[in-house]
């Protein structure tokens, strides 16, 4: 998720993709959609780049964890090679266009609703936080 950032904050990044001057929340859930892992980062780091950050902090919260869905945006051998060296799970990547063919996968709407979620908060809507820790 892409955040805009407002005037005290010190770090941000560009994001081409969605013209966002800001961050981005990198976020790992569960079935069900709660939280397992945080991490954020500039708007300019990449979706695949920041979910490996994701995993490499928080290698423990995911030992039982066997599938990792995940976007469009993670598509690449390096990405699944990586998550299967780092947490041993296979990547699964539940894309749009499948939708159109008549392939729907409920659990790709889950890490949406859980960002619904996170949006109902008023303070999360722009990154008013100095620093990226504590916008964490």
């Amino acid at each position: 998720q892409s955040v805009k950032n407002t005037d005290p904050a010190e770090s941000s990044g560009y994001d081409g993709g969605k013209k966002v001057s800001g961050i981005k929340r990198h976020l790992a859930v569960d079935i069900n959609g709660l939280p397992m892992a945080v991490q954020v980062t500039t708007a300019n780091v990449s979706e695949r780049d920041g979910a490996n950050a994701l995993l490499a902090l928080n290698k423990s919260q995911f030992d039982l964890v066997q599938r990792v869905m995940a976007d469009g945006g993670y598509t690449g051998n390096n990405f699944a090679q990586s998550v299967q060296a780092m947490i041993n799970a296979e990547v699964i990547i539940a894309k749009q266009s499948d939708l159109r063919h008549g392939q729907v996968t409920p659990q790709r709407w889950v890490i949406e609703r859980s960002f619904s979620w996170l949006g109902k908060y008023r303070r999360l809507w722009r990154n008013c936080e100095r620093k990226l820790n504590t916008s964490k």
